[in-house]
Formats: structure tokens, sequence, C-alpha cells
């Protein structure tokens, strides 16, 4: 069935202790398929770094409670082993109501156990409350085991398993506070894989934790896999049709631009796209093609050499104005731009097709978001409704006459029927009347514009998971068939 690795909070250490059962299954020359909850990017590159396999988001927010089961359901069926990194704390959830798209949450919709990574710095004997309380608050969330993370010493061991005895519950690991592997990090989080010299021998260090700080006899049946408790089929997950024609679209693909969903790029796959990896940073003007596809990133930590790649930049903006579809997302719409103001103030020429610049800053911009269309791009129609994720520090210095969006925070209604049972801190009887649907819901009274629409551009910082909303790719992607290499 497999196992979710949840934390009791952010920082908990749940991605050193996922990475670390990743690299000593891959050790042990067994098979496995990683997950990751939420709509993270970077955790799902080390996951890929350690398994040699693609790591898939479950995100039932950007897509849906039956799409992250199906996507499960097909992704795990033929792996013997699967391990799903969880989000920020058990319950913690980042679209309302309470809990919804958690840690928690996903693995009541998979019914998959949960082994909970415990901060153990600074705590005794009161470890025993803090795990009662995790493993109570609800209780159709199946705490299956406990990884001890951060101890001390032997003495600090013995109190913490003397609290923990009576409640019977499996410790499968132990991590000493000289165990920490440190894994760098920046404004955004983790720094990308593609920018770590040491990543071979962070992986190797980790493989070495997995192998001597569980305990396997009793971890290894957790994340081995059976069939889902709701028997899902993977051919449940909707086949796409590919269109008439191949299309041949160029995706940035470089330490700038490497922000993509695994799903997305199988869908345009799967559609009948040709991805031909081009990076802005280092390559040419721009490989022939019929369409651009420029992802999120960190393009300002590398602003500089984008500039310096003035044929790269100068290409782009030529090939846009002569009609080239083009897609940005985030670090995509910035290097559109006339200019990225770094966190130092220096302003780098970008490619120029947005009349704007994008323009550091401490404030970051973070959640889900409802976006209402309201100009027709190359990917969307005006009046169509999307959900969407924004995780940035940029601020845009201009903004379009006819905006692409309407962005609203994003919550989910509760309702009468169907779902998941929501809030968690509600009795059972309380949760039994008060369920959770799909629809989502907005304050009328926020919400912004945002981005830019041409016939054959979109440019925002929205990021989209079009696990749910196929013709969308589809969309562009007929488009591009309309373009003629050159």
């Amino acid at each position: 069935m497999g196992v979710i690795i949840a934390g009791d909070r952010s920082g908990s250490g749940k991605t050193t202790v996922t990475l670390a059962m990743l690299a000593a299954l891959r050790q042990k020359q067994l098979a496995v398929q990683s997950f990751k909850v939420g709509p993270d990017y970077i955790d799902p590159m080390f996951h890929r770094a350690v398994t040699g396999r693609a790591c898939y988001n479950l995100d039932p927010v950007l897509t849906s409670e039956t799409y992250v089961r199906q996507s499960y359901g097909r992704r795990s069926q033929a792996i013997p082993h699967s391990i799903v990194e969880g989000v920020m704390g058990l319950f913690d959830g980042a679209a309302a109501p309470q809990g919804y798209g958690s840690t928690a949450h996903v693995a009541k919709v998979l019914g998959l156990p949960v082994v909970l990574v415990v901060n153990c710095r600074s705590v005794s004997q009161s470890i025993a409350a803090l795990v009662q309380g995790y493993r109570t608050f609800d209780p159709a969330v199946n705490v299956a085991g406990l990884v001890l993370n951060q101890v001390g010493s032997d003495r600090h061991l013995e109190l913490l398993m003397a609290a923990l005895e009576p409640l019977n519950l499996p410790i499968v690991g132990v991590l000493r506070r000289e165990d920490q592997i440190h894994l760098p990090d920046r404004h955004l989080g983790l720094v990308p894989t593609a920018e770590l010299p040491q990543l071979t021998e962070i992986l190797d260090r980790l493989a070495v934790l997995g192998l001597r700080c569980f305990d396997w006899e009793k971890l290894l049946p957790l994340v081995e896999n059976s069939p889902l408790a709701s028997s899902i089929e993977p051919s449940d997950l909707p086949e796409v049709e590919p269109l008439p024609q191949p299309v041949r679209l160029a995706i940035a693909q470089d330490p700038a631009f490497s922000f993509y969903y695994a799903d997305n790029l199988e869908l345009l796959t799967a559609l009948g796209a040709e991805l031909v990896p081009w990076s802005p940073l280092r390559d040419g003007p721009r490989p022939d093609c019929q369409g651009l596809y420029f992802g999120g990133g960190f393009p300002e930590m590398f602003a500089a050499e984008l500039a310096d790649n003035a044929a790269a930049r100068q290409a782009v903006g030529q090939a846009i104005a002569q009609g080239l579809p083009t897609y940005g997302e985030c670090g995509g719409l910035m290097y559109l731009c006339q200019a990225i103001v770094d966190f130092e103030g220096q302003r780098h020429a970008m490619v120029g097709t947005l009349p704007t610049d994008a323009v550091m800053g401490k404030r970051l911009t973070l959640g889900y978001r409802e976006a209402t269309v309201q100009a027709t791009s190359a990917l969307v129609q005006a009046g169509q409704r999307l959900r969407g994720h924004e995780f940035h520090r940029s601020q845009v210095t201009g903004r379009s006459a006819q905006p692409l969006f309407h962005l609203r925070s994003l919550q989910v209604t509760p309702a009468r029927s169907g779902g998941s049972q929501f809030p968690f801190a509600r009795s059972a009887q309380q949760n039994s009347e008060q369920q959770h649907s799909e629809t989502p819901a907005t304050n009328p009274l926020e919400g912004q514009a945002e981005g830019w629409a041409m016939a054959n551009l979109h440019a925002s910082y929205l990021h989209l998971h079009w696990g749910t909303t196929p013709d969308l790719p589809r969309r562009f992607l007929q488009r591009c068939l309309g373009h003629s290499p050159s």
C-alpha cells in the first residue's frame, strides 16, 4: 500500500527522513516510487535524484481527490514500494477550511498509514503527550509508526522510549543530532539539485544514514505496495488522445528554469509534444520549434548570466513578436519582462516582451488561488475558472491594460454531503454531519488583476497543475501546430 512520511511541524526533518529512506531502498536495490503532498517543486527534484524516477505531486487543491487517488494508483501499481513525503505539519493545510490539502487529508484520501517524524529537541517525557495528541486528533488518520529526530544522547533516547512505551506505537527510526545532513536553502526553500556540486556526496550520506538509523524489519512492511483499500484501477486515470501531428516544443531547462510538474511534462508528451530541452543561460538563440515553454525557477539568481546571453534573449523576443506560441510561468514571466532587478538593486536586461520589470523584494507572495480568466491567451479562454498556486518574492512594476487573470485566495466550501471530513478538531458526530465538497469559494472583497495575455502568449506568476485540465495544454499545442518551425 505504501506509507506517508509526516512531520509534527514544519522543520521536523521529514524531508531528510524521506530522502534517507529512499536512498536506503535504492542502496538495497529495491525499486521505490515517491510522491510529494502539495505544490512543491524542489523536494521532488531530490526524490528523483535519489530514486532515478519522476516524483509526482499529490495535491487535491490543484487537482482533486479523485485525481490524487488515480495518480497514486497508476504510478505505484508496478513498483514494489511507495513513499509519500508530506507537507508542513501532519494536519496543516494551506487551503481553508482547516486541514484541506494537508498530509492528513491525503492520507485519508489514499487510505495510507502515516509514519510521524517528531522533533525531539528540548523534550523528553512530554513526547508522549505530543504523540498521543497526533495519534488521536483525527481517528481516521492511522499513525502507524514514529521516527524520533534530533535525539541528543543515549540518556535522552532512554527517556523518550520510556515515555512512549505505554502508547505501544512502533518506533521505526532514530536520528541523532550528529546525524543531521545539511541541505542548503535560500529565499524560496531548498537549493535545487542542479546547483549542488556536492549532490553525489549528499546522496551517499543519506543512504548510509537510512541503512543505519531505521528499523527495516518494522519499516519495510509499511512501504511495500498492496492494492488500495478503494480498489482504484490504474486505468481509471483518464487517457488523452494525441494531436493529429507531433509538436516540437522547446522547454527551458537549466538551473534558472527547473520548476515543472512531472504530470505536466508527461501530459504534453502524451498529447504529442516533442520536448526539446534548451538553456536560456548557456545555449544559442533557440532550437527550431513550434512553441516555447518557460517554467518557474530562480532566474533572479542567474539574472546576470541570462542578461549576458543577448543572442538568446533577442531571438526569443523576435520569435514572440512574430507569433511563436509561448508559455511563461512565474520565473518564465520574469524572463519575458524588460528586466529583473535583483536583491542588490542591480537591473539586468531580459527579453522585453512584457512592458514591466520584475523587482525582487522581501515580501513573499504565497498561497492557492482561484483564477478567473479575463483575457484569452495561448493557453486559456476568457471566462474560465482555474486553480493555481503563487510562490514568489518578486513584484512587477507595471500591469497589463487587459490582464490575463483575476486572482482570489482559494477556499473550499463545507457542504452537507460528499468528500472528506472537516474540520479535524470537531467531534466524530460533527464530522459526520459536516463534510467537504470540491467547489471553490472565495472572499469577494479580495482579488487582484495579474498576468499578460496575447493570442500567442500566456505569462503569469500562477503555477498550474494540468492533471484535471488537460484541455489547457491541448489548446496550447494546437496553437503551436499552426506555427511552422523556423
